[in-house]
């Protein structure tokens, strides 16, 4: 078989009933029974219904985005697809990745994201934040944008922009508050970028705000137990594969308030000689970057039956 890396989606790409193209796969049921004993609730209902705005809640869009990628994954390997030879998750995929490789177990994952963007949603309230896609500009004038934004604030007014998802070459992701933020976009497209379009999030993910949130974390992950992996995971903040327990608690408390370095993340797959990158769960997202990030490279995608088939076929 074609050797080949498996990566995870982090929030944006969950949607309502997006696991219904499953229908009654045994993996998947499995996934959802175990993550609702864990969080003590009906976690297939709220996929399956909703509503829109309950999934958009970050304390729900992290453990339900957990649970759809690690049901494809599982789905995958309940129909016979080889073991990836490394995987990686896009800034809270790194958790189904984590799950994947053998670290965490889904039990232990489900309640440690959804503690995890609890405490996210505490540390900045709900507009007080905010995070925009930088589109057609080279991340280092994305950075130096952001230094000229943030300028514009008086020391002593806190105000932080700073560049935090490295997504592909010509896309980068900037947070802060809301403020420099807007005013970064005003900077940046003076300077060139084709679009400064700002997300619908509910907090500005991976800026230095959220620190007092992975602090809280660091807590929690100090009282988890993590198993020896089966698979290399390229983490998201050094874009190194650890093994040892302490150096991977270390990571994704850093990752909380740390820029994801994906196109490294990428890069670091290449450089293992793999050239076939397969997303698995909701969406295409990081099919479609790992294509812009290196053209030698292949994305593919596996949210449903189909596209489980298809993929398996491609990669026999």
């Amino acid at each position: 078989m074609t050797t080949f890396a498996f990566v995870f989606p982090g929030q944006g790409a969950q949607s309502v009933g997006m696991l219904d193209a499953w229908g009654d796969h045994p993996a998947v049921l499995a996934t959802l029974k175990e993550a609702s004993d864990a969080l003590n609730e009906d976690v297939g209902e709220l996929i399956r219904q909703g509503p829109k705005e309950a999934l958009a809640l970050t304390t729900n869009t992290q453990p339900v985005m957990l649970v759809a990628a690690v049901a494809a994954y599982r789905a995958w390997r309940h129909e016979g697809g080889a073991q990836p030879a490394v995987v990686a998750g896009h800034s809270l995929g790194e958790y189904s990745a984590l799950v994947a490789s053998g670290v965490l177990t889904l039990a232990q994952a489900a309640p440690l994201v959804r503690f995890r963007a609890a405490a996210m949603q505490e540390a900045v309230p709900v507009g007080v934040g905010a995070m925009a896609a930088i589109l057609g500009m080279p991340a280092a004038q994305v950075i130096a944008g952001c230094a000229e934004a943030q300028a514009t604030f008086p020391f002593e007014s806190k105000e932080v922009v700073e560049a935090v998802n490295f997504n592909d070459a010509a896309q980068t992701v900037i947070a802060g508050s809301k403020a420099a933020v807007d005013k970064a976009c005003e900077v940046l497209k003076a300077n060139g970028a084709k679009r400064a379009m700002l997300l619908s999030v509910s907090a500005p993910f991976h800026s230095s705000l959220m620190k007092p949130a992975a602090d809280k974390l660091a807590l929690k992950l100090a009282d988890t137990v993590f198993g020896a992996g089966q698979i290399p995971l390229i983490n998201n903040i050094d874009v190194t594969a650890e093994t040892d327990a302490q150096r991977i608690r270390d990571a994704l408390y850093r990752q909380a308030f740390g820029p994801v370095r994906w196109v490294e993340c990428v890069q670091a797959i290449k450089a293992r000689g793999i050239l076939n990158v397969v997303e698995c769960g909701p969406g295409k997202v990081l099919a479609g970057m790992t294509k812009r990030i290196d053209a030698e490279m292949t994305g593919w995608a596996v949210y449903d039956t189909a596209s489980l088939n298809e993929v398996k076929g491609q990669m026999a």
